[in-house]
């Protein structure tokens, strides 16, 4: 065991890609992203729109998953799940809750906290039948965060959801999207000697601050 946490210990990498810095960053953190999302997506580097999202629960225990961002505006970043599942419940129970996007080959985070709410149901409507038939088929299929017993649960669901629907699947009742109002954005962009860049943005009285964190 001794020699497993060894060899952990010892990985290391010099971070000297980039450099982030006041001058050259946008004064409103949504064109900031806006920037680093569409490099990271340029850059072809993996699934460059999946976002860690956390929450936490009555239970005051925080938990994690990643889903994919669907949009992003002024208003906030939008996703889609089931409501029902242990995120929405989450959600329903305390709306606040912070994303993550890590671009690893560009050495680069960005952290967003900010206050949930549901999107409408003309907004999760139009996405819903945007998607290809079989993930309409799957947001019924899958009972989210519930125990199953096995994958043929699924399998039966699908093919059960698949002869009701056909080629028409409605939007489930228990399924839509989520939008973070942002409330504080964080970029990171490594440096090499661990002397990291952190610029951090928080809203006040209507502006965006923007501060230098220490790494």
């Amino acid at each position: 065991m001794s020699t497993i946490h060894s060899s952990i210990a010892d990985l290391r990498k010099s971070y000297e890609r980039a450099e982030l810095n006041e001058d050259a960053s946008h004064a409103d953190p949504l064109h900031q992203f806006d920037r680093w999302l569409k490099e990271a997506i340029a850059s072809e580097v993996p699934e460059p729109n999946a976002m860690t999202v956390a929450t936490v629960g009555s239970d005051l225990r925080p938990s994690t998953r990643v889903v994919l961002i669907k949009g992003y505006d002024a208003q906030g970043i939008v996703w889609y799940t089931n409501y029902a599942s242990r995120k929405g419940q989450q959600l329903a129970g305390n709306p606040y809750a912070a994303l993550q996007f890590h671009w690893v080959e560009l050495e680069r985070v960005v952290r967003i906290e900010g206050i949930v709410e549901q999107i409408s149901d003309a907004e999760s409507d139009a996405y819903f039948h945007s998607r290809p038939l079989d993930s309409r088929i799957g947001a019924w299929a899958s009972p989210q965060s519930q125990v199953i017993s096995g994958r043929g649960v699924l399998v039966a669901n699908a093919a059960r959801y698949g002869a009701q629907f056909m080629l028409r699947p409605p939007r489930p009742p228990h399924w839509g999207g989520f939008r973070l109002v942002p409330e504080q954005w964080e970029f990171w962009q490594g440096r090499k000697s661990r002397l990291h860049d952190r610029l951090r943005y928080q809203q006040t009285n209507g502006t965006w601050l923007r501060e230098r964190l220490a790494p």
